[in-house]
């Protein structure tokens, strides 16, 4: 049962660092997109959201090791 719970986790921790790559990845080309069109709400924004997922995979890079 234990294997079963340990092979879960790992499941899980792979499947959220896939998804905040991808959200990594969405933010920055926003980001991008605000600094072209000069947008100072959207980049604040954008920043905002790239410092919260920064800390997250702070996180999961603190639990691995």
């Amino acid at each position: 049962m234990k294997q079963v719970v340990n092979i879960h986790k790992r499941t899980e921790y792979t499947n959220r660092l896939a998804v905040l790559r991808m959200e990594l990845d969405y933010e920055l080309a926003t980001l991008y997109e605000a600094m072209i069109e000069e947008n100072e709400e959207q980049k604040l924004k954008s920043k905002q959201k790239l410092e919260k997922l920064r800390q997250e995979l702070l996180k999961y890079s603190e639990k691995k090791q």
